[in-house]
C-alpha cells in the first residue's frame, strides 16, 4: 500500500516524505459569464497519443520563472493613499493589466482584478472578513494571500508586491501574471507511481465532477504526495457540467475544467468510463464492471446522480432525452435545429434548455406540475415573473398537467400527449424532473443510505465507515447556519466546498463544512443568483421592479430571512452570503423597509 496519511513530527523522519513541489502556469483565462476533456480514455488510464500509459514525475506543465527579473515586471504610483476608504476596492492600471487595488484596516493589498471563475470584475464583488467575493457566482479570495477561500473554480488570484512612498500608493507585478489572471497553487507530486502496485491506492475517488477533483487537487496542494485515482461514468476528465443546459452546444474539450497535461503533472490517474459495481468495506477494495478489482486506503465517494426518466407510454421512442453528458446536451441541439421541442419540467434544467434552444429551434414547449416555474425554490411571484420573460420569447407553457404519452411515427417522436388530453408536436423531448443519488452500487456494501438513496454524512464528510468520505449531490449534511439541519444541496459550488472538506479530513485535519449555498442559472443572458437554504420559506419580501427584471428576493421563515434571490442587482447576493457566513441572523424587519444600506458593497 502507498504511504500513510498523518503527517510526520518535528523531529522524527520517515522514509516517504520525499515531497516534489512544482509551481504551475495555470491554464488560459476563461471568457466571459455563463459561458466559459475531450478524447476517449480507456477504463484503465487516460490515454494520451492513443495509448494507454502511467504517469511519471518528469512530465511537467510550463512553468512561469519563479523569481522574474526587472525586465518582466512593472511598477507604478496607482494613486494617493487618501484616495482608498477603508473596505474600499478599485481596480487599477498598470499597463500590462489591471490590479485590484484594496485598503482594508488601512493595509493596501494589490491582487488580480477578475474571478478565475468566470471572469467576473471583482471590484464589484463584497469586501468582508479580510476576503473579496466575487459578484457573481460567490468564490471568495483572501485579500492578503489571494487564495481561494471558497467556490466556486479551482484557481487562486495572483498577489502583488505594495509598497507606499511619499504618501502614494505602488504595485509591483510581473507581465506574465498580469495576462494570465489566475494562479494555481503549489502542489505536491505523485512520488509513488502506479506501475508497481496497479492493484491499489492510497486514496480512491469515486466520481470526477466538482467534489472529486477538487479532493484530488485539495490533497496534493496540502502536500500529500501518494498514489490518487479518480474514477468516472463519463468518457471525459473533469468537465464544467452546469454549462451543459446553459449552452448545449459547447464541445467537451471546451469543457474541461484542467487540461489533460494538468492530471499528468500531479499524477492524479482518471479511470474514464469505469464503473463500481461494488464496494467493500471489510477488505478495502472496490470492483468495477469488468471484473477489475482496486484496493484502497482513503475513499471518497461522490458519485452525482441520475436523471429521472419519464414512465408514460411509448417511453422508449426516439429522441426523448434527458441531459447528463456534453454528447447528450450536443445532439439535443442538433436535432432540435427548426423543429418542435418539448420540454419536460420547469426547474432550473429545463428552463435553462428551453432558454438556449428558443433561437434554434422551430417551437419550444415547456410541460409542468406545477401551476408556475421554479414555484417551490423562487416563489409564485418570481416564477411568474420569470415565465411571462419565456413568454415573451415565444415559449409556451403548459402547467398543472403532466405527459400521458409519447407518440411516435417511424419510431420517431412526433407528439406528446398530455393528461389535460391536449396533443403538442414534438420531433424532439428534453427530460428535466429531477434525478435520484446514483448510489445502487452501495446498497449491500455496510456504508448507510438514507431511505431516498442519498449517504448521510457528517460536518467532516464522513460516512458511517471509517476511512470513507462521501460529498456532492448523493449525500445530505448538516448545515451549520440552519441548526445543523440535514439537507441535500446538489449544487455546483457545494460539491467543491464538500471535496475540499473531505480531503482536509483525510489528512486529519478535523475541518467542519461551514459554506452558505450559492447558485446561479442563465436565461435570455439574464442572470439570477441565489444563495442561502429556502426550503420551507413562509413569506417572500421584494425589493426592486420585478417587471423590469430588476429585484432582490428575500424567502423569510418565522422572522428571520433563510435565502435571498435577484436579477440585476449585484452583488447583493454575495453580500447577504457574506452576513450569513459571518454567522449574524438577517431578521425580516430588516429587509422589510427597503432601507438596504446594511447590504450596501463599496466598490470604484
Amino acid at each position: 500500500m502507498g504511504g500513510c496519511f498523518s503527517k510526520p513530527k518535528p523531529g522524527t523522519s520517515s522514509p516517504t516524505v520525499e515531497l516534489k513541489i512544482e509551481v504551475v502556469l495555470p491554464e488560459k483565462e476563461r471568457g466571459k459569464e455563463e459561458l466559459s476533456a475531450s478524447g476517449k480514455g480507456s477504463p484503465r488510464a487516460y490515454q494520451g497519443n492513443g495509448t494507454a500509459r502511467h504517469f511519471h514525475t518528469e512530465e511537467r506543465l510550463p512553468t512561469p520563472h519563479p523569481y522574474p527579473g526587472p525586465q518582466d515586471c512593472v511598477e507604478a504610483a496607482v494613486c494617493h493613499i487618501k484616495d482608498l476608504e477603508n473596505g474600499q476596492m478599485r481596480e487599477v492600471e498598470l499597463g500590462w493589466g489591471k490590479v485590484l487595488l484594496v485598503k482594508d484596516n488601512g493595509e493596501f493589498h494589490a491582487l488580480g482584478h477578475k474571478c478565475p471563475h468566470y471572469g467576473a470584475p471583482l471590484v464589484k464583488g463584497v469586501l468582508s472578513r479580510g476576503r473579496v467575493r466575487c459578484p457573481w457566482h460567490g468564490a471568495c479570495f483572501n485579500i492578503s494571500t489571494g487564495d481561494l477561500e471558497d467556490f466556486p473554480g479551482l484557481d487562486s488570484l495572483h498577489k502583488f508586491q505594495v509598497k507606499i512612498e511619499k504618501e502614494k500608493v505602488y504595485v509591483r507585478a510581473s507581465k506574465q501574471a498580469l495576462q494570465l489572471q489566475r494562479r494555481t497553487k503549489v502542489m505536491a507530486k505523485c512520488i509513488s507511481p502506479s506501475a508497481g502496485h496497479s492493484g491499489s491506492t492510497n486514496v480512491l475517488i469515486v466520481g470526477a465532477g466538482a467534489a472529486g477533483l477538487v479532493c484530488a487537487e485539495t490533497l496534493r496542494q496540502e502536500g500529500f504526495s501518494d498514489r490518487i485515482v479518480l474514477c468516472t461514468l463519463d468518457r471525459h476528465l473533469p468537465y464544467d457540467r452546469p454549462k451543459l443546459s446553459k449552452s448545449l452546444d459547447t464541445q467537451p474539450e471546451q469543457l474541461a475544467l484542467r487540461p489533460k497535461e494538468f492530471f499528468r503533472a500531479y499524477g492524479i490517474e482518471v479511470l474514464t468510463e469505469a464503473q463500481v459495481v461494488t464496494v467493500d468495506v471489510r477488505n478495502k477494495k472496490v470492483v468495477f464492471k469488468d471484473g477489475f478489482k482496486l484496493e484502497y486506503s482513503k475513499l471518497l465517494l461522490a458519485p452525482g446522480s441520475s436523471p429521472k426518466n419519464l414512465s408514460c407510454k411509448g417511453k422508449e421512442v426516439e429522441n426523448v432525452f434527458t441531459i447528463r453528458t456534453p454528447e447528450d446536451a450536443n445532439r439535443v441541439v442538433r436535432l432540435a435545429r427548426g423543429r418542435n421541442v418539448v420540454v419536460v419540467g420547469a426547474g432550473f434544467l429545463g428552463m435553462e434548455v428551453a432558454a438556449y434552444l428558443t433561437e434554434k429551434a422551430h417551437s419550444v414547449s415547456v410541460v409542468e406540475l406545477e401551476e408556475t416555474p421554479f414555484r417551490r425554490f423562487l416563489g409564485e411571484r418570481v416564477g411568474r415573473t420569470l415565465m411571462k420573460m419565456f413568454e415573451n420569447n415565444r415559449v409556451k407553457f403548459y402547467m398543472q398537467t403532466e405527459v400521458l404519452e409519447l407518440r411516435a411515427q417511424e419510431g420517431k417522436l412526433k407528439e406528446v400527449v398530455l393528461k389535460s388530453s391536449k396533443v403538442v408536436r414534438a420531433d424532439v423531448c428534453v427530460v428535466g424532473i429531477g434525478a435520484v443519488p446514483a448510489t445502487g452500487f452501495l446498497r449491500q456494501s455496510g456504508i448507510s443510505l438514507d431511505s431516498r438513496g442519498f449517504i448521510p454524512v457528517n460536518k467532516m464528510m464522513q460516512t458511517n465507515i471509517p476511512g470513507v468520505f462521501a460529498a456532492g449531490d448523493a449525500v445530505t449534511f448538516p448545515l451549520a447556519w440552519r441548526n445543523n439541519r440535514k439537507v441535500n444541496i446538489p449544487h455546483w459550488q457545494m460539491a467543491h466546498a464538500q471535496g475540499r472538506v473531505a480531503a482536509q479530513n483525510m489528512l486529519a485535519q478535523e475541518a467542519e463544512i461551514s459554506t452558505v449555498p450559492y447558485l446561479w442559472t442563465a436565461m435570455f443572458g439574464k442572470s439570477l443568483r441565489y444563495a442561502g437554504y429556502g426550503e420551507g420559506f413562509d413569506d417572500v419580501i421584494i425589493q426592486g421592479d420585478l417587471e423590469e427584471l430588476k429585484f432582490v428576493a428575500f424567502y423569510t421563515k418565522g422572522d428571520e430571512v433563510i435565502a435571498v434571490a435577484s436579477m440585476n442587482y449585484d452583488p447583493i447576493v454575495s453580500k447577504v452570503a457574506e452576513v450569513l457566513g459571518s454567522g449574524r441572523a438577517i431578521r425580516k424587519r430588516e429587509v422589510e423597509t427597503g432601507d438596504m444600506s446594511w447590504l450596501t458593497g463599496k466598490g470604484s
